[in-house]
């Protein structure tokens, strides 16, 4: 039964894939949501098919699971990373396709300056947005670019694994939390003994995290992970919510130095159908590091502004672009604009250059 469901979902190039107790499967295709055309799965088939599918180490685990993440593997169809979670005492089933190449920079329409921020010797650079944004699938060809260009000891932790690397110019070691390690903070305690270059962590959870990560970064360590945050500008803030207020002060330094970059992406839908990654991008300049030191957080923006020399750049400007190059449409640059009314005077040929003005 899940063979032909994931079969079908490939075949349909569906990036999510969603199971529940009697109700046909339905795949999420370009962003939207589709009912896959398969036969309803009917409860008792359910505790038998996440069976099926649960790994074996899982499968040791006394206590009740009422939400899980795992990887799976299904021969000759693909890699998928799953989470189980419970409704009304029966299993749910979300999986996300993992594609088994790992795409370029280059082929995913980032912004090529993402290739020069993989090449920082060290520090922390946080890739951001909300669920189902690519975020991912970027740090995994960040990831792959400094695979390919350099020869460095990389450590990732994940749960579940997702993109699976191979070795080209670096060693890369992954880890899986439940299967190969019990946990994060078991896993990070560890990782700066194992001589790392480069330390991917698939997700920031807690202060803990982001303690280890800060720690791997002032010690010359390259750290890369993601967070959920809706703007390159707001990381700091969200970054000092993990800590208590009495160690914010000294976190917020930390950053001000060894903060790297922050991306944060929304996808949206193309003209020529498909999805287009909608960019934000923050580069530790002296302006934006003077910012932090001196805990001007709220001028972030304005100096994501006014960076493009840089490389920075904020959504509106993105979207102005994409609608500009005919890419997507300016209905749908509105609909992901966190500032619509300001793209639409943008569009009419007027800037108010209010990021200079607030720079001074």
């Amino acid at each position: 039964m899940i063979t032909d469901i994931l079969k079908r979902a490939v075949a349909l190039d569906a990036s999510d894939i969603h199971i529940k107790p009697d109700t046909p499967p339905f795949f999420r295709v370009n962003g939207q949501l589709v009912e896959s055309g398969l036969p309803v799965i009917p409860a008792a088939g359910m505790l038998a098919l996440f069976n099926s599918i649960l790994p074996a180490h899982l499968k040791k685990i006394e206590t009740a699971m009422q939400e899980i993440d795992f990887s799976f593997f299904e021969e000759n169809v693909g890699r998928f990373r799953v989470n189980a979670f419970n409704s009304q005492d029966l299993p749910n089933l979300s999986l996300r396709y993992v594609k088994e190449r790992i795409p370029s920079i280059e082929e995913l329409h980032l912004p090529p300056v993402l290739q020069r921020i993989a090449m920082a010797e060290s520090g922390l650079i946080m890739i951001c947005g909300a669920t189902s944004s690519g975020k991912s699938t970027t740090l995994a060809a960040m990831i792959d670019s400094i695979n390919k260009t350099q020869c460095f000891r990389i450590i990732t932790v994940e749960d579940p694994v997702e993109y699976v690397f191979k070795d080209h110019q670096s060693l890369i070691t992954q880890r899986e939390v439940g299967l190969d390690t019990a946990s994060f903070h078991a896993a990070l305690k560890h990782v700066v003994r194992e001589d790392p270059d480069v330390i991917m962590i698939g997700e920031m959870r807690d202060h803990i995290s982001f303690s280890v990560a800060l720690s791997a970064a002032e010690t010359g360590h390259l750290v890369l992970s993601t967070l959920h945050v809706n703007s390159a500008a707001y990381i700091v803030h969200r970054i000092l919510d993990f800590f208590p207020q009495d160690e914010r002060e000294q976190v917020r330094v930390t950053l001000a130095n060894y903060l790297v970059a922050a991306i944060c992406q929304r996808l949206v839908p193309a003209v020529q159908g498909g999805l287009l990654p909608a960019v934000e991008l923050m580069i530790n300049t002296p302006t934006v590091r003077k910012l932090i030191m001196e805990n001007q957080l709220d001028t972030l923006s304005a100096a994501i502004e006014t960076g493009n020399e840089e490389g920075m750049q904020t959504f509106n400007q993105v979207l102005y672009k994409l609608i500009n190059d005919g890419a997507i449409t300016e209905e749908i640059g509105m609909a992901h604009s966190p500032r619509p009314e300001a793209l639409k005077m943008n569009l009419q040929g007027i800037f108010l250059d209010e990021g200079k003005r607030i720079l001074g």
